[in-house]
Order: structure tokens, then C-alpha cells, then sequence
């Protein structure tokens, strides 16, 4: 690759912004940076952002699309390789460049059953080694009263398919689901069950709770961790809960249901992972934890797509309404993910000597409107948006 200087552009930086900077990339890296104008060199490519904010390319570490991806209506199921490409496709248009695809091991029905949640892990791990535009993790979700998925998910760490691991428990009476009624609202708006499978689904979740092996779940933590891939809680909802998960290995905990416990997460050192969607729209669909009350208190440091991946960008600079600098907005949706997930020596801020994985963003009234994706320095993405012209009235002939 050669190298490109980036000129004329708000430069965001870890902890300043630079207005203009500038950025000049050489094979795939950050060679240098500066603030102020750069006349570029004759033989130099140049990219010109017209004064456009330049980012980081964002971190997701936690985004379910795939499953909407895979299976967009009830018993319709696109091929996979299909799917996986055609959804980072989007993510690249959503100024993500790495992301973590939330698969379910739930034992349920579709995409969250153990089989086809393998099979797209081993589809999506693999699509670095061929053609794709960004960086496409794996993000493993372990339902603990699902025993039959542990010997699955041990092989897909050992295949290097699994970059996030966390430990989810929907038994109803407890986390995100205080009710049965709670779960089975969810159940039904997500498998698209008939009430006697939905009735006969929450049996075998209470069943299956009763059978949790903690040993076997200290095995497969410890299966993870030895591999460098990350274990994350998931709805804790008290602070004995997070105490387990620290004592299994989690340093991540995801969507803890009440602001106590995501404050004690925090005290104790763990990075907590709120939903961008929560954010954007005032608190959370299912009455639990507001995202942004958690932010502003500082018992959350990381926004994640969940399961709306444009929500991501448009977090970041709602956050700069409610008065947040634009580095500190953006370090929740780039560096604290990438240090989260053991990715910050390379990703998740521009600095000298890492991959040049940024976007270019310039605001349209107050909101984010991306207008070029680059990953390792090479521009993936471009969108050429139509401006609004005011014409002058046309001429008639008499």
C-alpha cells in the first residue's frame, strides 16, 4: 500500500480535538499527524475532508443484526456466507469497523439454536481469510442452563471462532426478566412461537436453571481466558451476581438492570456495556438500567450497538449535546472497547503507529452523516450525498 495524507479535517483525538489537523497514513498505519494545515507533497495522494470530523473507526462488542440478518421472517433463513457480507456491507456504512456478532447458544429456536449459531460463528471467523471491508468478530453468548452448547463453544475457541465470550442467564424471576410474563412477552416477539411452545419454552429454562454445573462453567471460562478471549457477564442484577462473574474471570459486564449494580461493576474494576439504542431513546424498552444516566454517573464506560447498529454513531454525538466533549463521547464507542477486548495497541483511537481505521463525519442539522469508511488505510467505504440546491425560477417562454 501506498501512503495518503488526510488534510482539512477535525482531527479527534483521545483526549483533544484538533481543528484542522491533519493525517498521513502509510501501509495501513498511522505514520504521522499533526494540527493545523498540510500542503501535501506532489507525488502524495490526498484525501480532503472539507472540514469534517475524522474518528476513529468504531468498536462494537456486542450487536445482534446478524440474527436479523440470517433470519429476516419467521422460518425464512438466507444462506449465510449471504448474510455475513451483506451485513458488514451496513456495519461499514455505520462507521463500525470492527464489531463483535452477538450469537445466541440459548437452545432455542432459528438462528439462536446451537447449530446454526455455529455455523455463522465458523462463517464469520473465516471471512477475514477472504474478500470483506472490516473487522468481523465473534461474539459467543452462553445461555448457563444450556449444557448441551458447552462442548460446542469449547471447539469453536479452540478453531479461533470466538473473540468474546459472555454468560447469560433469561431464567424468569431474576435479571432482565423479573416475571414469567416478562419472559414470555420477549419469547413470543422474538421466535415467533405459538403460546403453548412459548408456555412449554419457559418450563425448560426453569428446568434447566435448576442444573447449572458451576464447574463446568469455571472450565469453559477458563477455556476463553487462556486464549486472550475476554469473558463478559450479561444482566447482572445484584452485586453477588457480579462477585460470581469476577470470581469466573469476567472483567466486562453487559446491560447490568439497575444503576447499584452497574456502579459496584465499575467500583470493582469491571467495564460496563450499555446499549446505544437506550441511549438514543430516553431508557430502556424493558424498564431497566437508562444508558445515559449511567454514563453521566460513570457506572458505564462503553456504548455497544445492541441490536441497532446506526443508533452507534448517533449515540456518540448525542452525548455531545448533554455536554460531553466529542473526545470523551467517542472514547465510549472506540478506545474503552478496544481496551476492553485487548485490541487497544492497535485500534481505537488515532494515534501514531496504530491501523489507520477511521471515519470521516460531518453534521447535517446536529446529526452525524458519515461520508467515508477507511480500514488499515484503505477507503472501504464513500458515500456522495446530494445536496439540497435553491434554484432560481425557470424562464417561460411567452
Amino acid at each position: 500500500m501506498s501512503g495518503m495524507l488526510i488534510v482539512n479535517v477535525a482531527l479527534v483525538l483521545p483526549d483533544k480535538l484538533w481543528d484542522p489537523g491533519w493525517l498521513y497514513l502509510e501501509d495501513g498505519y498511522i505514520a504521522e499527524l499533526g494540527e493545523g494545515y498540510k500542503e501535501p507533497g506532489a507525488a502524495v495522494p490526498v484525501l480532503d475532508g472539507g472540514g469534517a470530523y475524522l474518528l476513529p473507526g468504531l468498536i462494537d462488542i456486542h450487536s445482534d443484526a446478524i440474527e436479523k440478518e440470517i433470519q429476516p421472517r419467521p422460518d425464512v433463513y438466507l444462506e449465510l456466507e449471504l448474510a455475513c457480507r451483506e451485513l458488514e456491507r451496513k456495519m461499514a456504512g455505520h462507521g463500525i469497523t470492527t464489531v463483535f456478532h452477538s450469537l445466541s447458544f440459548a437452545a432455542g429456536e432459528g438462528v439462536r439454536s446451537d447449530t446454526l449459531a455455529a455455523e455463522a460463528a465458523c462463517c464469520l471467523a473465516a471471512m477475514g481469510k477472504s474478500a470483506h471491508l472490516i473487522r468481523n468478530r465473534v461474539h459467543l453468548r452462553h445461555e448457563i442452563g444450556n449444557a448441551a452448547s458447552r462442548e460446542i463453544l469449547h471447539g469453536l475457541l479452540q478453531q479461533g471462532a470466538g473473540h468474546l465470550l459472555s454468560y447469560m442467564d433469561h431464567t424468569p424471576g431474576q435479571g432482565q426478566y423479573r416475571t414469567a410474563e416478562d419472559y414470555l412477552r420477549y419469547v413470543r416477539k422474538t421466535y415467533w412461537m405459538d403460546e403453548e411452545s412459548c408456555r412449554q419454552l419457559l418450563a425448560q429454562k426453569l428446568a434447566e436453571r435448576e442444573r447449572v454445573d458451576s464447574k463446568e462453567l469455571e472450565k469453559l471460562a477458563a477455556a476463553a481466558l487462556c486464549r486472550g478471549v475476554p469473558l463478559a457477564s450479561h444482566d447482572d442484577d445484584c452485586r453477588e451476581k457480579v462477585d460470581e462473574m469476577r470470581r469466573l474471570g469476567a472483567s466486562i459486564a453487559e446491560f447490568p438492570v439497575n444503576m447499584e449494580t452497574a456502579c459496584y461493576a465499575r467500583s470493582q474494576g469491571m467495564d460496563v456495556c450499555v446499549g446505544a439504542p437506550n441511549l438514543l431513546r430516553g431508557g430502556s424498552h424493558e424498564h431497566n438500567l437508562h444508558a445515559g444516566e449511567a454514563l453521566q454517573r460513570g457506572a458505564a464506560n462503553i456504548l455497544c450497538s445492541d441490536y441497532h447498529p446506526p443508533a452507534l454513531l448517533y449515540s456518540v454525538f448525542k452525548l455531545t449535546s448533554a455536554g460531553w466533549s466529542l473526545p470523551a463521547a467517542t472514547r465510549t464507542a472506540t478506545l474503552n472497547a478496544a481496551q476492553a477486548t485487548g485490541l487497544a495497541q492497535e485500534l481505537g483511537s488515532i494515534e501514531k503507529g496504530k491501523k489507520a481505521d477511521l471515519i470521516l463525519v460531518r453534521l447535517v442539522g446536529g446529526k452525524p452523516l458519515l461520508l467515508s469508511t477507511l480500514v488499515e488505510g484503505q477507503e472501504v467505504l464513500r458515500l456522495n450525498y446530494f445536496e439540497h440546491l435553491v434554484l432560481p425560477p425557470a424562464k417561460k417562454d411567452f
